[in-house]
C-alpha cells in the first residue's frame, strides 16, 4: 500500500514529521509507503494539492483548496485544524498618503490571477484580505478598484523529486508576488496584500507603509484566511477503509508537535525550510513560539471560521455548491490518536 502527502509552505507538523523521518517509521513496519505528491512527474498527481483526487492522501495546509475541492464533490473529511498566528497586511508605498484603511476608498488594490491553475488560492486570500482591511473602516469591495495583474507561471512547478519534497520549490516560491509587488512599486497599483514570513521580508525590504495589520485583530473570524486555519484533510475512502492508518497517521503528527513544542531552534529550522526563511523571518511572523503551536486540534471557533471563508468563497463565486462544515468535519480520528497517545505515555 502506498500513502500519499502534500503540505502548503506553512508551519504544519507534517513538515516536521517529514523532515525527521516520523512517518517512515511509523508505516514503514506496516508495509505501507508514504510518498509526497512531489514525487510523481504527472501534473495530476501534482494537482492532487488542490484538487484532492489523489487516492489514499493527506493533505495539511491552507483552508481554501480543501474547501474548493469539497464543493466540487471531492469525498474528503476535515481531521484536525491548526492555528498558527500570521502576518498578514495590506501595505503601501511609503509617501503615497494611504496610512489607515479608510485611505483605501476609491483606491487601486492588486489581484493577481494566476491563468495556469486549477484554483488559484493566491487570488482568493488576496480578496479575503483586502475585505478584511476595507472592514475595518467600514468599507466594502465595491468602494475600491481591484486591478487584475495576470500571472503565466504556475504555483507549483513541474518536476518530481525525492518522496519526501515539497511541491513548493524555492525559485518559485520566490517568485509568489514578484507581479505585485513591481505593480506597487512602478504605481500601476496603490496597495497590494502579503502574508507570512516572505510577506514580513516583502514590507520590510520594500520599506513599505503598514496600511492594515489584518494578523493583529483580535477576531479569529476577520484573521482568517487561506492560511488561518491550516487544516488536515483526508479522502474519506482511506478513513472509512482503513481506519487505524488514518489514526496512525494523526498519532505521527501528534508525536512531531510534541518534539517541536521542546527543540525550538531545530524546529523553527525546519518551518524555515518549508516557509523559504530564516527563523529570524519565520519567528517575525508567526511569534517567538511557533515551535509550541503546531499541535493539531479540534477548536469550535476554528470550525466558525473555516464556515465564514465559505461564506466568503460563495459571495465570491470562488466555489458553487454549499455543504456542510460539521458533516464534513471527524473528530473522532484525532479523539484516538490522542487517548492512545496517552496511553502509552501512562
Amino acid at each position: 500500500m502506498e500513502l500519499w502527502y502534500t503540505r502548503c509552505p506553512l508551519p504544519t507538523a507534517s513538515g516536521v514529521a517529514i523532515e525527521r523521518g516520523l512517518l517512515d517509521a511509523c508505516f514503514e513496519p506496516q508495509g505501507i509507503h508514504v510518498r509526497s505528491l512531489n514525487s510523481s512527474v504527472q501534473r495530476s498527481v501534482r494537482d492532487a494539492h488542490y484538487d484532492h483526487s489523489q487516492q489514499d492522501m493527506f493533505r495539511q495546509g491552507g483552508s481554501m483548496p480543501p474547501l474548493w475541492s469539497r464543493s466540487r464533490g471531492a469525498d474528503t473529511a476535515l481531521l484536525a485544524t491548526s492555528w498558527i498566528r500570521e502576518y498578514q497586511a495590506v501595505i503601501a508605498m511609503p509617501g503615497s498618503g494611504i496610512t489607515g484603511p479608510a485611505d483605501l476608498r476609491g483606491r487601486r488594490l492588486g489581484l493577481p490571477r494566476r491563468l495556469n491553475d486549477p484554483f488559484d488560492y493566491w487570488r482568493a486570500m488576496c480578496l479575503r484580505g483586502y475585505e478584511a482591511a476595507l472592514g475595518m473602516a467600514g468599507l466594502g469591495l465595491d468602494e475600491v478598484e481591484l486591478v487584475d495583474l495576470p500571472v503565466q507561471e504556475t504555483q507549483i512547478p513541474d518536476g518530481g523529486a525525492s518522496k519526501r519534497g515539497t511541491l513548493w520549490r524555492g525559485a518559485a516560491r520566490a517568485r509568489r508576488q514578484t507581479r505585485e509587488a513591481l505593480a506597487l512599486i512602478r504605481g500601476e497599483v496603490d496597495a497590494i496584500y502579503t502574508a507570512s514570513a516572505p510577506g514580513a521580508q516583502l514590507t520590510a525590504f520594500m520599506g513599505a507603509q503598514v496600511v492594515a495589520d489584518i494578523g493583529l485583530q483580535p477576531s479569529l473570524t476577520v484573521q482568517s484566511n487561506n492560511q488561518l486555519p491550516i487544516l488536515l484533510t483526508v479522502d474519506r475512502a482511506l478513513l472509512r477503509d482503513r481506519p487505524t492508518v488514518v489514526v496512525d497517521y494523526i498519532s505521527c503528527l501528534l508525536d512531531a508537535a510534541a518534539w517541536a513544542a521542546t527543540h525550538a531552534a531545530e524546529a523553527q529550522a525546519i518551518i524555515g525550510g518549508d516557509v523559504a526563511a530564516t527563523a529570524e523571518w519565520v519567528t517575525a511572523a508567526n511569534g517567538e513560539d511557533i515551535h509550541q503551536q503546531l499541535r493539531p486540534v479540534f477548536d469550535p471557533l476554528h470550525l466558525d471560521a473555516i464556515d465564514s471563508l465559505k461564506r466568503f468563497m460563495l459571495r465570491q463565486g470562488l466555489i458553487e455548491n454549499d455543504f456542510d462544515i460539521a458533516q464534513w468535519a471527524d473528530p473522532e480520528p484525532l479523539r484516538l490518536a490522542i487517548e492512545r497517545r496517552a496511553h502509552g505515555a501512562g
